[in-house]
């Protein structure tokens, strides 16, 4: 019967104050299961800051801090699971299996109960992360793709994760000799260049041409630096691909529909006027991105930010195309 065991961090990578990878070896003696691309584990910490329901007058539900009798925020265990980014092959060769993670804070700037506690490691000092022994899910190329011969993997933030996991062992696969000759793209956003979780990694396995796999990174808020980058595209995942399907950024049609039911205005605008315009690389073209993306033969797969999600889906419903997303 799977159960909670002691798993240490060997090595944390902080990509910026709020995201970062980190390396989890199992339990002396410990191995952890086999697992697919995609897959995700339970991992827990016991020194997490607690929370507590607040229902308001007005029936909207918040969630605050629960403090002990000193005043201070009372501690205690807390359970979530996190889509593994390393790939299968990495996990049986070097024995660890790697998490890409973010500091999540509700509206009042309160950190995340779990991620809070995980982005105050400090190998070896304080290294010790519990994880659940079974690892499960079903977001994976074999159960959401199959038969497809065109896969666009869109991910927000470290909804990139499990799409690093698939990617990495394809390219393994591919430099034995097995492929299975589908057309992968990686559509991946995040805030800033350096919040790009393995870009390098993602652009060297783009560049050995193992496989069929284009990689478009992309920043939703850019720097002349990303400007002059051409390998860069700029605009949120979504926008992104509202652009390559020849659709309006979603706070353009977020504002005509406003405009055409006389909503409040001013807010539909202030989000338009602030949304990155979507561009893409300089050595891709929307006319062969829209080739490659084919309704007939493409499905999407999506992990990250739930509303951006939820406009994938919209995109995918308008263009006819096959649409997946992971769900915990």
């Amino acid at each position: 019967m799977a159960d909670f065991r002691v798993g240490s961090v060997v090595a944390w990578h902080e990509l910026s104050p709020v995201l970062g990878t980190f390396r989890l070896r199992p339990e002396d003696g410990d191995r952890f299961p086999d697992y697919k691309p995609g897959q995700y584990m339970a991992l827990r910490r016991d020194n997490c800051w607690l929370t507590r329901r607040v229902v308001a007058p007005d029936g909207g539900v918040d969630y605050v801090l629960d403090l002990d009798e000193s005043g201070g925020p009372r501690l205690g265990a807390v359970t979530h699971s996190y889509s593994i980014a390393s790939a299968p092959f990495e996990t049986a060769e070097n024995g660890h299996l790697e998490f890409y993670v973010v500091l999540e804070k509700n509206p009042h700037g309160v950190p995340g109960r779990l991620s809070g506690s995980l982005f105050k490691l400090n190998p070896p000092l304080d290294d010790q992360v519990r994880y659940f022994s079974r690892i499960t899910g079903n977001f994976t190329l074999e159960s959401r793709a199959k038969g497809f011969q065109s896969v666009l993997l869109v991910g927000s933030g470290t909804g990139l994760a499990p799409f690093v996991s698939m990617l990495k062992q394809i390219h393994s696969e591919a430099g034995q000799g097995r492929t299975d000759g589908v057309q992968y793209t990686l559509l991946h956003a995040n805030r800033t260049y350096d919040e790009l979780g393995y870009h390098q990694e993602l652009a060297t396995i783009a560049a050995s041409r193992r496989f069929d796999f284009l990689y478009i990174a992309s920043v939703s808020r850019p720097t002349a630096r990303d400007a002059l980058d051409p390998y860069l595209a700029r605009g949120r995942a979504n926008n992104v691909l509202r652009h390559i399907l020849g659709l309006p950024m979603k706070e353009e049609q977020d504002l005509q529909e406003t405009l055409a039911r006389g909503g409040e205005i001013l807010p539909a605008r202030a989000a338009r006027e602030s949304a990155v315009a979507p561009a893409l690389p300089r050595h891709v073209s929307r006319e062969e991105l829209r080739i490659r993306l084919d309704p007939a033969r493409t499905v999407i797969l999506t992990c990250g930010n739930p509303s951006l999600m939820a406009d994938i889906k919209h995109i995918a419903d308008t263009c006819g195309i096959h649409f997946e997303k992971e769900d915990w």
